[in-house]
């Protein structure tokens, strides 16, 4: 291999295969360097392996609904929860060896070791010191779990080990209700698991909007006993883990932690490359380019700390993978914001959240499902979706939402945000009848009532027919 790189990638996640896979288009002279296991997170120990999980859930929990269908027998039903796991695994093992196949052809350009930065353009691995032109820091992050906790031992989970058990404790606490705990507090709960979860805010799931985050928080307390507001502390006990909060205290067989996800700077160095680092010990990233101030080094994905998402870690990949191969660095538009939490009734928010809003500058549309026709057909009639826009221009500017399908909604939205497009423009859409969507067309109608008329030839103007079959 060359002494000097063109570009090494440190980190072989979804934003170091994203930048292997830029930086491999323009030059043949860089080096992947990778900490502990290939595969990525996402496949490994996050996104797949825990919809794997939500899916048989709610195959399970669908249950319920058999007897108003007119499905009878529901009573001799059975879960096999091992079972169940054995699926995750199979298909998390899949999942792995398909992402592997991006690195597994590089021969001596892949290694794997600890890597740390000696100032710019430099840095040693396995006892070796490599220069190059650029790095890229793709270095991921890991589940935070406070240091005091860690004497839990096996009775403390987190989404790096849950999905390893062969089978599940009877009786859990989840700690922390930001998009992660909410899913896998309600999976567990679905799989028979006895939880109770416990959150430091009153918002849950990323939602901002007061009235979304109400229903939300209604309809998880309908299925497990939910802790707002509170901060939980753990102790060791001789029969599991006694979880005390101010309200109460309770004894659980296991405790899994979603207290979010911490950047993997440890020792890697950044205090070496002469720039100021927050409090945190990270440096200034330009969301834009990917790059650290004004040195050859680009950081993506989530060890930035800016959006831990699978999509944007493939946008900053791509990104300094460009960047780490051109004389100057590109500026890139980023898309439109988009968090999607598989819980059900989904939630997610769109474009620009309600927090970040002026309320007396906004127009606020608002649909509940409880009456919507198709929702009602397939019981799944619940949850609250809200629209915010523009006096002004009508301009869709975000949502937030706790209802069904919200992951198709949300998609839609954020191609109606992403283009800049009205309430008019929208309600010009074709909507077909019976579809969840319909709902959508409620939130928007409403909207459009506290616009100004379209013309009376639009077909944007056209008014609800005031019959819940037909809406």
């Amino acid at each position: 291999m060359n002494e000097v790189f063109d570009v090494i990638i440190v980190g072989g996640g979804t934003a170091g295969l994203a930048a292997l896979r830029e930086v491999q288009k323009r030059t043949r002279n860089f080096v992947l360097i990778n900490d502990g296991p290939w595969g990525t997170v996402c496949a490994r120990v996050g996104c797949m392996p825990s919809k794997t999980v939500i899916e048989a859930a709610n195959a399970f929990h669908r249950r319920g609904t058999f007897e108003e269908f007119g499905i009878r027998g529901t009573d001799t039903l059975t879960l096999d929860i091992a079972g169940a796991l054995r699926r995750v695994r199979s298909l998390r093992d899949a999942f792995v060896a398909n992402t592997l196949k991006a690195t597994e052809a590089l021969g001596k350009q892949a290694i794997s070791g600890h890597a740390r930065l000696l100032g710019a353009g430099r840095l040693r691995v396995n006892g070796r010191e490599l220069r190059a032109r650029n790095i890229i820091i793709a270095t991921g992050s890991r589940p935070a779990v406070p240091q005091a906790w860690r004497a839990l031992d096996k009775r403390l989970l987190t989404t790096d080990t849950l999905f390893e058990q062969e089978t599940l404790p009877a009786h859990m606490a989840v700690i922390g209700l930001g998009p992660i705990g909410v899913e896998m507090a309600q999976a567990l709960s679905r799989l028979g698991v006895h939880v109770t979860a416990f959150g430091n805010r009153a918002a849950i799931a990323g939602l901002s909007d007061p009235r979304v985050n109400a229903a939300a928080t209604d309809f998880l307390a309908e299925e497990f006993p939910l802790h707002l507001g509170t901060k939980a502390d753990l102790d060791a006990i001789s029969t599991g883990v006694r979880v005390r909060a101010k309200n109460g205290e309770t004894k659980v067989d296991g405790v899994l932690a979603c207290l979010g996800r911490r950047p993997n700077i440890d020792n890697l160095g950044l205090e070496t490359l002469g720039i100021e680092l927050d409090g945190h010990g990270m440096p200034q990233v330009d969301p834009q380019t990917m790059q650290i101030a004004d040195l050859s080094i680009f950081m993506a994905g989530d060890v930035n700390g800016h959006k831990p998402l699978l999509h944007e870690a493939a946008d900053e990949g791509h990104i300094a993978g460009i960047n780490a191969t051109r004389p100057s660095p590109l500026c890139f538009a980023r898309r439109t914001p988009l968090a999607i939490v598989f819980s059900d009734p989904g939630v997610a928010t769109v474009g620009k959240r309600f927090e970040s809003l002026d309320n007396n500058r906004i127009l606020t549309g608002e649909v509940r499902f409880e009456h919507q026709g198709r929702a009602r057909a397939a019981q799944r009639n619940k949850g609250i979706l809200h629209l915010y826009a523009e006096p002004e221009t009508g301009r869709l500017l975000g949502a937030e939402m706790c209802i069904p399908a919200a992951e198709h909604m949300a998609h839609l939205l954020a191609l109606a945000i992403g283009r800049s497009l009205t309430v008019h423009d929208m309600l010009r859409m074709p909507f077909y009848h019976p579809v969840l969507e319909e709902g959508l067309r409620t939130a928007l109608r409403n909207l459009s009532a506290q616009l100004p008329p379209s013309d009376e030839s639009d077909l944007a103007g056209c008014e609800p027919l005031y019959a819940e079959a037909l809406e």
